[in-house]
């Protein structure tokens, strides 16, 4: 398997697979370096995606593997891959979210990550918000 930051090249894939957010948001966050590819024996099996909160903290969007994929550490070796980088760019905090109905909450804190709070929209489960300070 190898995680790699994704390229214009890549643009097919997240654009058939990311279904969460518009392509044009896709095309930009490409051209900004705010994606990483997993691949395994060249084929493009999932991403991270991210942005950042305030202007100035990053925050992990999604984490997506595709089905067959799952439960095998992509997940895990694409958000190491992001942390290496954030530090690298000189962050000392990252972020992120997850629905409290979700499994991605304990995945998250699995990797050491901490609630921080929460947002309730009426009608949603609580989103809950977590912090990552990376040394």
């Amino acid at each position: 398997m190898q995680i790699r930051k994704a390229a214009e090249a890549d643009a097919d894939f997240l654009l058939r697979e990311d279904k969460h957010i518009v392509p044009e948001e896709i095309r930009m966050l490409l051209s900004r370096g705010r994606y990483f590819l997993a691949q395994q024996d060249g084929e493009s099996i999932g991403w991270l995606r991210w942005n950042l909160f305030w202007d100035n903290t990053p925050f992990l969007n999604m984490i997506y593997v595709l089905e067959p994929f799952r439960r095998s550490g992509i997940g895990s070796a694409l958000l190491a891959a992001w942390e290496a980088e954030m530090r690298t760019a000189g962050y000392s905090m990252v972020m992120t979210s997850s629905l409290s109905d979700e499994q991605g909450q304990f995945f998250y804190r699995k990797h050491r990550y901490r609630a921080a709070g929460a947002l309730l929209l009426p009608g949603e489960a609580a989103e809950i918000f977590f912090v990552k300070h990376l040394k």
